[in-house]
């Protein structure tokens, strides 16, 4: 399969962007500390209040608490030493759909909401008087609870990623995944896509997906029998290695997002690639309870839809269609027809 790789001048680019995944390292950086710190707590010093120890289940339930966040939060951190070394779950996830979401992205939500459920009822038992704190707290771990349900079914293949939009122009469309990651979006385009041809590109080199998700899309097209129907293609999407007017339509979930002060730049070249007329499905990340139960405090810096909505029209796009779809903001765009720029 043919491969390109983005000049320099891009990758410097993207680089020195504010994006997501690159502040994910210090997320996670502060997420252990903090972790590693309330597990002590719930070990060591919360089980030597006199309310606390005099009481078996209390004294117990502390101990296992604080144990696995402790052991949870070590798994999370090891796992891409523990999954290198392990030929044997390799080869098992070489006979499954693998959309290759680590531990962190799953697990991490759970390991909150114990946490926090943990110091709810330290702070009822131990101090009444602050019930306005445990019940915040009791809240919170509900909210995380949530978002590790949601992050456990995305991880299971019938997981449908894209809303029913009229994306696009007829059977034979030549289709652009733009930040493809391990072809969870391609899969899903191939179901409506008769005799179309599909691009999947990516930098393949996200933090949050196992290996970046090159092998994973190349065993993911092999199982499901597309091999023959995918180009997958090492790329960009702020400098696309494509002529104008390629596509008859893309799609780009969760990627356009991550570009920070390059999305305008990916956008434009979005639109510059497609042809007129033609139809570019976006789903991005955007504020709300939904995606502070996964992504934390991060979810404070993301855009809103009506944010996104004013940067698609900037570079050209009109918008035709929008929604909420697994509390995902996404927007149906449609690039004019040349003479309707005229």
């Amino acid at each position: 399969m043919a491969q390109n790789n983005p000049s320099a001048n891009s990758q410097t680019r993207v680089r020195q962007g504010h994006t997501i995944s690159g502040h994910m390292w210090l997320m996670s950086l502060m997420g252990l500390v903090v972790k590693v710190a309330v597990a002590l707590g719930l070990l060591v010093y919360v089980p030597r209040f006199r309310v606390i120890s005099d009481t078996v289940v209390l004294f117990a339930g502390f101990h296992v608490a604080g144990a696995f966040v402790l052991l949870a939060t070590g798994y999370i951190f090891t796992w891409p030493a523990l999954a290198r070394k392990s030929s044997g779950r390799n080869a098992a996830r070489a006979q499954r759909l693998d959309f290759g979401w680590t531990p962190g992205m799953t697990l991490g939500p759970l390991v909150s909401a114990v946490m926090l459920l943990a110091i709810a009822v330290a702070v009822q038992v131990v101090a009444r008087r602050w019930w306005p704190a445990a019940l915040a707290a009791t809240l919170l771990a509900a909210n995380y609870f949530d978002g590790y349900l949601r992050a456990r079914a995305a991880r299971q293949p019938e997981y449908l990623p894209l809303p029913m939009v009229d994306l696009l122009s007829g059977d034979h469309d030549l289709v652009l995944d733009a930040g493809c990651g391990a072809g969870r979006t391609t899969l899903a385009v191939n179901r409506v896509l008769r005799h179309g041809r599909i691009v999947a590109l990516d930098r393949f080199d996200s933090g949050y997906i196992a290996g970046g998700g090159r092998e994973l899309i190349e065993n993911n097209l092999r199982l499901a029998g597309l091999t023959d129907r995918v180009e997958i293609r090492q790329g960009d999407i702020t400098d696309l290695p494509y002529a104008d007017n390629t596509f008859d339509s893309a799609v780009s979930t969760h990627a356009m997002d991550h570009l920070g002060r390059q999305t305008e730049q990916g956008l434009r070249e979005i639109l510059r690639v497609l042809k007129p007329g033609s139809r570019f499905l976006l789903v991005v990340w955007t504020p709300g309870w939904a995606m502070f139960s996964t992504a934390t405090v991060l979810s404070f810096f993301l855009t809103t839809r009506n944010g996104w909505k004013r940067r698609v029209e900037t570079v050209g796009f009109t918008v035709r269609d929008e929604g909420v779809f697994n509390g995902f903001a996404f927007l149906l765009l449609e690039k004019p027809n040349a003479a309707a720029t005229i």
